[in-house]
């Protein structure tokens, strides 16, 4: 049996490629700065914009590695992959701190190769190299947040 919805609300709608490269960040900040996930994004065709708690401002030589770092795996070709899991075994998985309190008990979790794993409900590409190349536009960093805007290109 394949159920589609899984956090009890409307599926949302985004750009696919740019919502899988917001995947792709949100690993990529965990992994260089320990920090978690974004605690705020707005992601659109154009260009989209993912906020970070962090202790201290990351320097340009930072926030250009995050950049390389962010294309190479999107350059790794990897599949993206939906599973239906149980809370419990998602738990295993993937931070649970943002599910709403009407989530189900079943989750759908969005795995980009065997970089991240995420419950999430929006749509996504197939595969990394369908996002195109990760730019960032700008930043900025006060009070703690760090907030990133970015863009795809060809």
């Amino acid at each position: 049996m394949n159920q589609e919805p899984v956090l009890n609300e409307a599926k949302k709608t985004y750009s696919c490629p740019m919502h899988t490269a917001e995947h792709i960040l949100n690993q990529t900040m965990v992994r260089m700065f320990g920090c978690p996930r974004s605690m705020n994004a707005h992601i659109e065709k154009k260009k989209s914009k993912c906020d970070y708690l962090l202790a201290e401002a990351p320097g340009v030589g930072l926030l250009e590695e995050v950049e390389r770092r962010v294309n190479e795996v999107i350059d790794r070709h990897l599949p993206v992959t939906i599973d239906f899991l149980s809370r419990k075994e998602a738990a295993g998985i993937v931070d649970l701190s943002k599910l709403p309190d009407n989530a189900s008990d079943t989750l759908r979790i969005v795995r980009v190769g065997d970089y991240d794993a995420c419950a999430c409900i929006g749509d996504h590409v197939c595969n990394t190299s369908e996002i195109g190349h990760f730019k960032v536009l700008n930043w900025d960093y006060a009070e703690g947040r760090l907030r990133l805007r970015f863009k795809l290109t060809e």
